[in-house]
């Protein structure tokens, strides 16, 4: 936490209300909300998706988009001037030079047409930074947040980059101008878990060197005690406490923010059933791939080998958990298996029966078999398509009847929580929590024997990942599937799965039953991953104090 050597308030947000379109579920996204954000400090707003958290930093930006939610009722106070009040010509001057903004998916918020360092220069540009001092400032930049070899990385368009990078772009980006208050909306979520670490270390060394305030905005109580020295609390638009850091940790005064506090995954250390009579459904021996990047004028040139050797197996009613950073080749194992891309080397034996290569024709009866979920449903369901449609979709493929089909997605609905009356909506019109429900519902129409779960609750708040993780236990209980469960996150993969694999750079370097990993691990790596999880402690601590409350 900051060493706060001022306490002058730098933003105040007055009793601000922001409506809802008229079709929205509820009146305000945001309802009589008021805070500060001080010189020096760093400011946690934190509550579960909906709670109005992101909308209330649009709002202080006055980025709500056209025709959706509108602030209607309070003042933003920033430079004693209510910025609700400015003329938008002033508002374009405010944005990234006095406050700054990080935004939580980078791919999205950066240029793919541009290289990085162009869209950093951009920033200094529109501000009337001159041409000959802006392709310096952007090296000085790139290197203030860390990034090797920043002139070449500068000249690279962002799909070159990995997620940690391309956030590091955004923070240079949003830096760019030295503002006073830098807003960090959800700029971990997605990263893992040694990423994550750097990135909020990062955030925290250049908030003290440059005496900002910083308002981040998190879902995740774990990054709250890493980084906050105030915590607002949000719920449902409202705000429901509000305190120093310690005193919201350790006595926290409303039911919700204790439950936000109990969801935090901790790591499972007992041991689980033992499974190992089971079975083997899947075999993976020696797996390798290698990608090649392809250009026009040159011939394909290979680059290192994304899988190297990576041998596992999984038996049936069995969880196994692939961890490792972004990078690693975890998701890279996972769609090998399902056919999705091509390996190189070794063998992915179904049942006895070596699927690496099999003709189409020859794969058919497996795809039913091996289902996938991903870790944005959003993405994985067509838009043009109503829910119901898309999880009747592989039953009718498969011969099924409509009537049958019908009542297989309807009891599917029930069974991941959703009422089957949601049948004939889309997936815009559902939360990301519900997304995943409806993605694990379609993968479980065509009664598949192994699920692979590729990062399927990363992106999710930890209340909703709770709910989601506890839904594919018990689906892995009562239908004894086979699940490989692709994660960056060491404590949830603690609380799914009987047995580890840890991969890094392409091998795995170390793989048992779970509380033996966790336990006693035995690979650097391994002890590495475990002591970048974000507030790891407090979860444990958080869980200890739930269990003497449920004693007493």
């Amino acid at each position: 936490m900051s060493d706060l050597q001022s306490n002058a308030t730098l933003l105040a947000v007055e009793n601000l209300t922001v409506r809802l379109p008229d079709n929205a579920d509820r009146r305000d996204a945001v309802t009589n909300v008021s805070f500060t954000v001080r010189q020096n400090e760093i400011l946690c707003v934190v509550g579960e998706s909906g709670s109005g958290k992101s909308v209330s930093a649009s709002a202080v930006m006055r980025l709500l988009p056209e025709g959706g939610p509108r602030v209607v009722d309070g003042r933003i106070l920033f430079g004693g001037r209510d910025l609700r009040e400015v003329s938008e010509e002033d508002m374009r001057a405010i944005r990234g030079k006095r406050i700054g903004m990080i935004f939580q998916e980078p791919m999205s918020a950066l240029n793919p047409m541009m290289r990085v360092g162009d869209q950093v220069a951009e920033v200094l540009e529109a501000h009337g930074v001159p041409a000959a001092q802006r392709r310096a400032k952007v090296v000085e930049l790139l290197t203030a947040v860390g990034l090797p070899d920043p002139r070449n990385i500068g000249q690279r368009h962002p799909h070159r980059l990995s997620g940690g990078q391309r956030q590091r772009v955004l923070i240079a980006m949003a830096l760019a101008l030295e503002p006073e208050i830098l807003i960090a909306d959800e700029p971990t979520t997605a990263l893992d878990v040694t990423t994550q670490a750097q990135i909020l270390a990062l955030i925290k060394k250049l908030q003290r060197e440059r005496g900002m305030g910083v308002l981040f905005i998190t879902h995740d109580f774990g990054v709250v005690k890493e980084i906050a020295d105030r915590v607002v609390v949000m719920q449902k638009g409202r705000i429901v406490e509000i305190g120093n850091v310690e005193q919201v940790l350790e006595q926290p005064d409303t039911d919700y923010t204790r439950r936000l506090l109990a969801a935090v995954p901790r790591f499972r250390t007992e041991a689980r059933e033992d499974v190992s009579a089971a079975p083997v459904l899947l075999q993976v021996d020696r797996l390798g791939k290698t990608y090649r990047t392809r250009s026009l004028f040159a011939r394909a040139k290979a680059v290192p080998k994304a899988l190297d050797g990576v041998s596992f197996e999984v038996r049936s009613g069995e969880t196994v958990g692939l961890v490792g950073e972004s990078g690693s080749g975890k998701s890279t194992v996972g769609r090998c298996i399902a056919r999705i891309i091509e390996c190189d080397e070794g063998s992915i034996r179904f049942k006895g029966t070596d699927i690496s290569h099999l003709g189409r024709q020859q794969l058919q009866p497996y795809r039913s078999k091996i289902q996938m979920i991903f870790q944005d449903p959003f993405d994985s369901l067509n838009p043009r398509h109503t829910v119901g449609r898309s999880i009747m979709a592989g039953p009718l493929v498969n011969g099924v009847s409509p009537a049958q089909a019908r009542r297989k997605m309807d009891a599917l609905l029930e069974r991941v929580g959703l009422s089957s009356a949601v049948a004939d909506r889309y997936p815009h019109e559902f939360s990301g929590g519900q997304r995943q429900r409806i993605g694990i519902a379609r993968a479980l129409a065509v009664d598949p024997e192994l699920l692979i779960a590729d990062e399927a609750v990363s992106a999710l708040d930890v209340s909703v990942q709770a709910q989601v993780l506890e839904l594919l236990n018990g689906i892995q209980r009562d239908l004894r599937i086979a699940i490989l469960f692709i994660t960056h996150d060491l404590r949830v993969a603690s609380q799914m799965c009987h047995r580890i694999a840890v991969m890094h750079r392409g091998r795995i370097v170390e793989h048992g039953l779970t509380a033996e990993i966790f336990n006693r691990p035995r690979h650097d790596y391994t002890v590495s991953l475990m002591k970048a999880v974000p507030g790891a402690e407090l979860s444990d601590r958080v869980h200890h104090l739930n269990l003497i409350a449920a004693e007493a």
